[in-house]
């Protein structure tokens, strides 16, 4: 009873526009009331200034800080030269080089909406003057760019690690290989459509000298996960300290390697990346204060009864799990979903038998479709008011990379091995 009270309050609040943190701070407040409990309301000013205080949630804002100095630096633009010369001359060309590009950014930005912003002001011109209809450029950006919180450094993943206490560098790992899996299915749908509307049948193959020339261009950029990553793994330092080295590499390649941006843009970038990350923290502590209240009115034991009650199969669970995180996705962004619901799943998949870090990728993956999802999608957004296009267009040419999307999605979810084999190669 508690749980439904908890969320017909939040969603009500939400979709009034209420802004986020004060739909979870009255929802608390007013979950207590409704059940006449007398807990101390300071117990909840120290939930929320306890949600806040870990010193690892440092690596939030320097890892968009880092996000902004990369995207903006130079390094898209390469990523995408360095694409085309490597995958254009197939047919659907300029769509796989979208999606490849999207790819390689995501591996540095790790930030979905960047990685659309980024990609898409330089391809879908391009793909507009090559033939391509317009809403199905859109379709593809917004779908390929929230190939950025699945291929690591993932900001959403980060989040989640520590929100759930999940190993970062196990979580990351997870993303690897649905995520390629992913980006190879849309290129697969991009070379179909190249050849179904014959605007990009496909050219010539570069020579090695052109290929040789753009890749030396993109070596800078393409080291930055080398480098983040690399140093996860081997244990030479944590996800904290990596984000703080992200900052500093995204410095050298924005004003030593590329030069592309005035050192004048250098304050602009770090407010606005402070401004994003005190948006997500002033989230993560009200979520703290309403976790709090979860924990002591013992709704996941209570959750997970319910379920139980359903079908005590853990396959049944992961589609019921399914079926309420894409309905979330609609209305919440990935960061404030994984916030609120990673301490409700985490207790009751793990008693199911879900590990944490496939549960994870599932809640990120889900998320991630929340994106692109009609009518409020955040890649959804940012690509379509670069096409300049609307909605309904872009909706019909979303249906076949949905479709790959939710089958990917069930791979993910029944098959642990695709997302779990490089983390028990780690162990």
């Amino acid at each position: 009873m508690v749980l439904v009270v908890i969320c017909v309050l939040f969603f009500g609040l939400a979709l009034i526009g209420m802004p986020l943190v004060w739909s979870l701070l009255l929802t608390t407040i007013a979950t207590i009331a409704v059940f006449g409990r007398f807990y101390p309301m300071e117990a909840i000013f120290l939930t929320y200034v306890g949600g806040v205080e870990p010193l690892y949630l440092a690596a939030i804002p320097l890892f968009v800080l880092a996000g902004e100095l990369i995207s903006q630096g130079g390094v898209g633009r390469r990523l995408i030269a360095f694409a085309s010369s490597l995958l254009g001359f197939l047919p659907g060309g300029l769509g796989v080089v979208t999606v490849s590009s999207a790819t390689l950014f995501g591996a540095i930005s790790g930030s979905a909406v960047a990685d659309s912003a980024a990609i898409g002001s330089v391809m879908i011109p391009g793909m507009k003057r090559k033939g391509y209809p317009p809403p199905f450029s859109a379709a593809l950006v917004a779908t390929s760019g929230t190939l950025g919180i699945l291929i690591p450094p993932s900001i959403p993943l980060l989040v989640y690690g520590f929100v759930g206490n999940v190993s970062v560098a196990e979580l990351f790992l997870s993303g690897v290989v649905p995520g390629l899996l992913f980006a190879g299915c849309l290129m697969g749908l991009c070379i179909y459509k190249g050849r179904k509307l014959g605007c990009d049948v496909g050219g010539t193959r570069p020579d090695f000298r052109q290929l040789r020339a753009s890749f030396l261009d993109t070596v800078p950029a393409l080291l930055a996960p080398v480098i983040i990553l690399g140093g996860i793994y081997s244990g030479l330092f944590t996800p904290t300290e990596a984000a703080a080295i992200a900052v500093v590499y995204g410095l050298v390649l924005a004003f030593v390697v590329y030069r592309e941006l005035p050192l004048s843009a250098l304050p602009g970038l770090t407010l606005q990346a402070m401004i994003t990350s005190a948006v997500v923290l002033v989230v993560i502590g009200a979520t703290a204060a309403l976790a709090w209240l979860i924990t002591v009115e013992q709704v996941p034991a209570q959750f997970s009864a319910w379920i139980a009650q359903i079908s005590s199969s853990k396959w049944v669970f992961l589609a019921l799990l399914n079926v309420l995180l894409i309905l979330i996705g609609i209305f919440l962004e990935p960061l404030p979903a994984l916030i609120l619901t990673a301490p409700l799943f985490i207790p009751t998949a793990t008693a199911f038998g879900v590990d944490p870090v496939h549960l994870g990728l599932i809640m990120t993956f889900n998320l991630a479709i929340g994106l692109y999802t009609p009518p409020v999608g955040g890649t959804l957004f940012v690509a379509a008011r670069i096409a300049n296009v609307g909605m309904g267009a872009i909706s019909r040419e979303l249906l076949p990379m949905f479709a790959i999307a939710l089958a990917m999605l069930a791979l993910v979810t029944y098959v642990e091995s695709v997302p779990m084999a490089l983390v028990w190669l780690s162990r």
